[in-house]
């Protein structure tokens, strides 16, 4: 049975978004070096390949669709591919994103790893993730990661075999693993007050282990 934990998100992100509605609504480019129609399996290739849409983009040594629709279609894209959002920077080897109404709706991406960032608005903090598999549902702002996922931001970091970013609350769910019996780990670097004087730096006395969550504990939400 998998154990899970609901984590307050250390990542106070806010507005920062990777994908706005607005982005959503807006027109689709494309741009290649070369296309090629395989008439055969029906199916268009391009190399080189740049999708745009608003502000959110994406690169690929080659991409592969069905038809030239982004009605209802899902594309692959594969070899160094890049997605940028704005304020997120996503590379992986494989990516197949899902149109819907013209609008990118979901990207399941792959890679050994699959790494992003994320950048906050008004801020120099870069919050760094990777994993084998991540699954983002730009609609709903929800981003799902597995195989080995792991969040960092400064000195604190969550690591699971499944977790889930769901961006409008500002939460991680954490997810062990019953099968192999993985568990959820996280490490916690508590903030240290530079105007704190030297007596108050010197070593305290054990109290029998560190507190991860000096808040509530895990139970209660406690904020990393």
């Amino acid at each position: 049975m998998r154990n899970l934990f609901v984590l307050a998100l250390f990542l106070t992100a806010g507005q920062a978004s990777w994908a706005q509605i607005a982005e959503l609504r807006l027109p689709i480019s494309l741009d290649a070096d070369a296309t090629d129609y395989d008439g055969k399996n029906s199916m268009l290739m391009f190399r080189g390949l740049r999708l745009s849409q608003g502000t959110i983009g994406v690169e690929a040594d080659q991409g592969l669709a069905s038809k030239l629709d982004f009605e209802d279609s899902i594309w692959q894209f594969s070899g160094n591919v890049r997605i940028e959002t704005g304020t997120a920077s996503i590379k992986c080897d494989q990516a197949d994103l899902r149109f819907g109404k013209h609008q990118l709706q979901i990207a399941t991406i792959s890679g050994a790893p699959a790494t992003f960032e994320l950048r906050r608005r008004g801020s120099d903090e870069i919050t760094y993730a990777e994993a084998g598999r991540l699954e983002y549902n730009f609609a709903e702002g929800i981003v799902e990661f597995s195989e080995q996922a792991t969040i960092t931001e400064g000195g604190n970091q969550i690591s699971s075999n499944y977790l889930v970013y769901n961006i409008a609350e500002q939460r991680i769910n954490a997810e062990a693993s019953g099968e192999t019996g993985e568990k959820v780990k996280i490490i916690y670097t508590p903030a240290v007050d530079p105007t704190a004087e030297d007596a108050d730096q010197q070593p305290a006395e054990d109290s029998g282990g560190a507190t991860l969550f000096p808040d509530d504990g895990p139970d209660g939400g406690g904020t990393l």
